[in-house]
């Protein structure tokens, strides 16, 4: 009879020899390559989202586990692995390295440079798969993201820690926002690290971006994600991943992150690809059941940490093209209802000269004035409301010939509001200068102004008020809303420009 002591023993050995041949085991056999991905059998010991190497060197991660194989994708070129090629398991999940020397880096989802340097080493690894953080480590949206759009900044706020859908159709200036608010982090004094996924575009797009934030000096405290068109699907898959990644290793130093996803439909593309070729069930559209997952695990990443995990955050701005201006598609909708909100650009606002082409109406941000300083928020109510205003007029005004004097005065308030927050690209202005416009248009001082001569006005006014009055606009940097002394030391000045610009 043996004793407790032996039996215990005995079992031990046994769950040795178990886990021994386990790792022997985690060698497998590839007896299927089709169109990127690999079928292999005997890799028992494998996990879901696991790096596995093949005889050629060529690197792949486990999507699917069946009872007797597993499904691998590959990330690299595969096609010399034919059948017969042994796999083997590296017992690591998919991460990135990751460390201050990736600031102003131009890298592929996987790591690798794309700008001609030495590969970022030593740095920590970041798995880019990840469970976003809790309720508990997380507190409330409260400090402006500024983008430096007098629209967005006045009506549709964003916060540090919020997610943001940018949508519209193809060529409305999407992007061009984007870049906009990543330019202008660097009139801020602590600067917002930025990330930008470019996801199935264009390289010569991908180029052009990378150009105009050397050209504006915004690259030093940027990372570009680069997986282009004629990258295989995987890389498309995972580059969103490899962005919100990085954007953690900054948000765990306690610092703020911006990450934008350009764009989104073509991740969800990319991931419908994959799926139909791993054999998974199709649903709505083709897509996967788990395609609202896949944007959800994504998404939910962005966040706004308390002050007890390091107070850093992760603000989210993710991009997706419609098609006719339906909002209402499959994916448009998935990502509507994750997001806190959405600016929604028109293709008919766009063609009659409203650049930012931004709809009013469909536009919303679920955070509202608590990502707002008082300076702006002191402008942006009167401003909206008049503009809400206006449109209900502007349609009305169509049917009617005779108006009264207050109605007249209500659409000609309209029209200036519309042209002040015409914007051009790549100039983002400084809180302090978007006030200036926003006060301009709701206080009537650009009533008596020719249309054609608004935005003229606003730029000669911005140039007057900085070469003469410099303390106006430092006592305006502060954020805080001006009081009756400083608004009469604006009115002043108003009637002292008018003059020289009459």
């Amino acid at each position: 009879m043996k004793t407790s002591e032996q039996i215990i023993n005995d079992l031990e050995k046994k769950l040795k020899n178990f886990t021994d041949s386990k790792t022997v085991s985690n060698i497998g056999t590839v007896y299927k390559n089709t169109d990127g991905v690999i079928t292999a059998s005997g890799l028992t010991n494998v996990k879901m989202g696991e790096i596995v190497s093949f005889n050629n060197g060529t690197e792949g991660v486990v999507l699917n586990l069946d009872e007797d194989s597993v499904s691998i994708i590959l990330l690299g070129d595969g096609t010399e692995i034919k059948e017969g090629d042994k796999v083997k398991a590296s017992g690591k999940l998919l991460s990135i390295n990751v460390s201050e020397n990736i600031l102003g880096r131009i890298i592929d989802p996987l790591g690798n440079p794309l700008d001609g340097k030495n590969k970022v080493e030593n740095g920590k690894n970041m798995p880019l798969e990840r469970i976003a953080a809790g309720v508990i480590e997380r507190e409330p949206v409260n400090t402006p993201l500024k983008t430096g759009i007098k629209a967005i900044d006045s009506m549709i706020p964003i916060g540090r820690g919020q997610r943001e859908l940018i949508i519209g159709d193809r060529g409305t200036g999407k992007t061009a926002v984007a870049i906009d608010t990543i330019i202008n982090q660097k009139n801020e004094q602590k600067k917002v690290i930025c990330v930008y996924v470019a996801i199935g575009q264009k390289k010569s797009t991908i180029a052009q971006v990378i150009e105009r934030l050397k050209e504006t000096k915004s690259i030093g405290y940027s990372i570009v994600v680069s997986a282009s068109a004629s990258d295989p699907a995987s890389l498309l898959y995972l580059a969103p991943y490899t962005g919100v990644a990085i954007a953690e290793y900054f948000m765990e130093e306690g610092k703020d992150v911006l990450v934008v996803y350009d764009d989104l439909t073509k991740h969800a593309w990319a991931y419908r690809q994959i799926s139909l070729v791993l054999r998974r069930p199709a649903g709505r559209e083709a897509y996967p059941g788990d395609i609202f997952y896949l944007h959800s695990r994504l998404l939910e990443r962005a966040v706004k940490m308390n002050k007890e995990n390091g107070g850093g955050s992760i603000t989210a701005l993710p991009i997706i093209e419609t098609q006719a201006n339906d909002i209402s598609a499959y994916i448009p909708t998935n990502v509507i209802s994750i997001t806190d909100g959405q600016i929604f650009f028109l293709t008919d606002l766009f063609y009659s000269g409203q650049r930012p082409a931004i709809d009013a109406g469909n536009s919303v941000s679920r955070v509202g004035g608590a990502a707002q300083t008082p300076l702006i928020k002191s402008v942006a109510g009167k401003m909206r409301l008049e503009l809400a205003q206006y449109n209900n007029l502007a349609a009305f005004a169509q049917f009617g010939s005779e108006l009264d004097e207050a109605t007249l005065k209500q659409l000609e308030r309209g029209k200036r509001t519309i042209e002040i927050l015409k914007q051009s690209q790549y100039q983002p202005l400084l809180e302090n200068l978007e006030f200036m416009s926003l006060w301009l248009v709701t206080s009537g001082h650009l009533d008596d102004i020719d249309l054609s001569q608004i935005q003229t006005f606003e730029k000669e006014y911005h140039k007057f008020i900085e070469k003469k009055y410099p303390k106006i606009l430092d006592s305006l940097t502060k954020g805080q809303k001006p009081d009756e002394k400083l608004i009469l030391q604006l009115e002043k000045t108003v009637s002292e420009f008018k003059k020289i610009f009459k």
